[in-house]
């Protein structure tokens, strides 16, 4: 496997693109359900993106290789990344897309956890851990001690806890990506194997809980066009090549951004309140990801001769 590279602007340009990107889509998804179940949605945006990836690699002339040693860890790949999404859009039914977007967006802490598990590149030093530390305990601030008799509190406790598992399904994802012969895979094979799963996943998903139901709106043809183009085709393209080309823990010192995002998108175009409880342990867990993912730029921000504590 290929060395990664330590962040520089390029990466760090893309990185705040994306993140303003996947913090959106869970606020359009929820804007858009009454007249497309967030299952049906991410199910057809998948698929229509599996045909631009297809086309795309047809256009480049790039096989789908499927004995080069990746068909196993792209069937895993896809099953997880469907997985993630059909965690995220039942979870969207009960809980608010600003909740939404900050628990599935702690993948970077559990990817830091099973990354450095599986490669010595990744493993984990003791600002790190203390991250983790941190970020564990803005989540059970967050979800212990609720009042769960309160109207709706119930419902919102199962999405929140149907987010978290999203992160920890996005995050297995990354690891299989970086520990298999998909990290030297192109790209596109890799988003291939995904959107496949998820479409077939998500459909079946859809058709089995009655959510398959479509008023094609023109903000439901607008919020697809935005899925299907811009987050499952280029945002996901552009992901996949960050994590071959960069150390992956070091991406995600920017994926903090994007619960922010979704929170303030949230709050400003669906009225979503901010309760104080979810926002102080949001806040834990957001230093917690920042602490983990960029241990490598506080060492180099370091002195030299200067002793880790």
């Amino acid at each position: 496997m290929n060395s990664r590279l330590a962040l520089d602007g390029r990466a760090i340009g893309l990185m705040l693109v994306l993140c303003a990107i996947w913090g959106m889509q869970q606020v359009v998804l929820k804007a858009t359900a009454a007249d497309i179940a967030p299952i049906m949605q991410i199910a057809l945006r998948s698929g229509g993106a599996a045909v631009l990836v297809g086309l795309l690699m047809a256009w480049r002339k790039e096989p789908m290789n499927l004995k080069d040693g990746t068909l196993v860890p792209g069937l895993c790949v896809g099953l997880l990344f469907g997985l993630e999404f059909l965690l995220v859009s039942e979870g969207l039914r009960h809980t608010s897309a600003s909740h939404m977007v900050v628990f599935l967006y702690t993948a970077p802490m559990f990817a830091a956890l099973g990354l450095a598990w599986r490669l010595p590149a990744e493993r984990l030093g003791a600002l790190q851990w203390l991250g983790i530390g941190v970020a564990f305990a803005g989540l059970a601030f967050t979800f212990l001690g609720r009042d769960t008799a309160a109207a709706g509190a119930s419902h919102m406790l199962w999405g929140d806890l149907l987010g978290l598992l999203g992160g920890m399904a996005w995050a297995a994802t990354t690891v299989v990506v970086r520990s298999s012969a998909l990290s030297a895979a192109p790209a596109t094979q890799t988003l291939l194997y995904q959107l496949v799963g998820a479409f077939v996943l998500l459909l079946a998903g859809a058709f089995l809980t009655g959510q398959a139901r479509v008023n094609l709106t023109p903000q439901v043809w607008a919020s697809l066009a935005f899925h299907t183009l811009v987050v499952s085709f280029a945002s996901f393209l552009v992901w996949f090549w960050l994590l071959r080309t960069y150390l992956a823990s070091r991406l995600g010192v920017f994926s903090f951004l994007t619960p922010l995002f979704g929170v303030v998108f949230g709050a400003w175009l669906l009225s979503e309140p901010i309760e104080l409880r979810f926002l102080l342990g949001a806040v834990a867990v957001l230093v917690g990801i920042v602490l983990v993912s960029g241990a490598g730029w506080w060492a180099a921000l370091r002195p030299a001769g200067t002793p880790i504590k």
